[in-house]
Parts: structure tokens; sequence; C-alpha cells
């Protein structure tokens, strides 16, 4: 995956119209299926609990097959390429102990793998608004720095791809 540039005010945008949009659709096709099933099978005792849970499983998995299918429209741009990057971070993360001993160590790949988490993250944390902990990621950069240049290691994260994540 590669880091992109996105106009922050366009995703913030279409981001709200996907929430609210799945809000809705997920509300609207809940009740009207709970409401066909209880219509179709009334229960004797009164609870539908299990119309109403099914209601709500089946109008989820149509929810997510409709996100899927509009993963590519132009539209969703903005707004799947942040859910990839999420994606992409938490699998980073997932392996960050390993990578710091890695890259304490000299190793290219692991510096790699932590500068596009770092710079991945600080796109992320500056288009959802959320500054707060950009202070621990300086200092984490500043480390991540001072290693490579201790190890003469040029950190272009054009290069990073999944992949170097499965030797940690």
């Amino acid at each position: 995956m590669q880091l992109l540039d996105i106009n922050k005010a366009q995703y913030r945008a279409r981001l709200n119209v996907v929430i609210v949009a799945c809000i809705a659709g997920l509300t609207a096709s809940s009740l009207a299926i709970s409401q066909t099933l209880i219509h179709l099978l009334p229960s004797e005792s009164g609870s539908h609990f299990h119309w109403n849970a099914l209601g709500v499983v089946v109008s989820a998995a149509l929810l997510g097959i409709t996100l899927l299918n509009l993963k590519t429209h132009p539209k969703m741009k903005e707004v799947v390429y942040v859910w990839e990057l999420k994606h992409a971070l938490n699998l980073i993360y997932r392996k960050n102990r390993q990578l710091l001993e890695h890259a304490k160590q000299g190793n290219a790949q692991a510096m790699l793998a932590l500068q596009f988490s770092y710079d991945g993250s600080r796109q992320l944390w500056k288009l959802d608004d959320n500054t707060i902990t950009m202070d621990s990621l300086h200092k984490s950069q500043t480390q991540l720095d001072i290693w490579a240049r201790e190890y003469g290691v040029e950190l272009d994260i054009r290069q990073y791809h999944s992949k170097i994540l499965k030797a940690f």
C-alpha cells in the first residue's frame, strides 16, 4: 500500500454520508425484515426476539455486501483508502514489538515498516483530527531517525509492502 494525498474536507464529507447511509439502511432494513417475519410467523408467547435478531443479522450482512460492491465507486475512494490504511497500520501494530527490536539492531526492513506506520498514523490522525498522541509519535519518529542514521539506512516508504511483515 502506498500513502496518498487525501483532501480532508472531501474525506470527512464522504465518510459522513457513508455513516449516515449505513445507519439509515441498517435501521430501515432490520425493522422491515423483522416486522415482516413477525407478521408472517407470529410467536404465541409474544416474544419476537429471534425475529428481531435475525432482522439485524440479515441487514448487517446485506449492508456488508453493499459496501463491498460499492468499494470501487469513485465517491468511495477516500473512505476505502482510509479503511485500507487502518488495516495496514493494524498489521504493523501487531508486529510492533518485534519490529522495534529488529530496528534497534539495524534491520532496514523493520525500520521501513515502522516508518510507514509513523507516516500513515500521522496522516490518519490529521484526517481524523486526532492530534492528542502526536507527541508520542514524534518521540518514536526521533528514535527511528537515530537508528536509521546510526546504521546508514535510507527510509523510502514507497518501497514498503505488507510482505515485509512476514519476516517478523
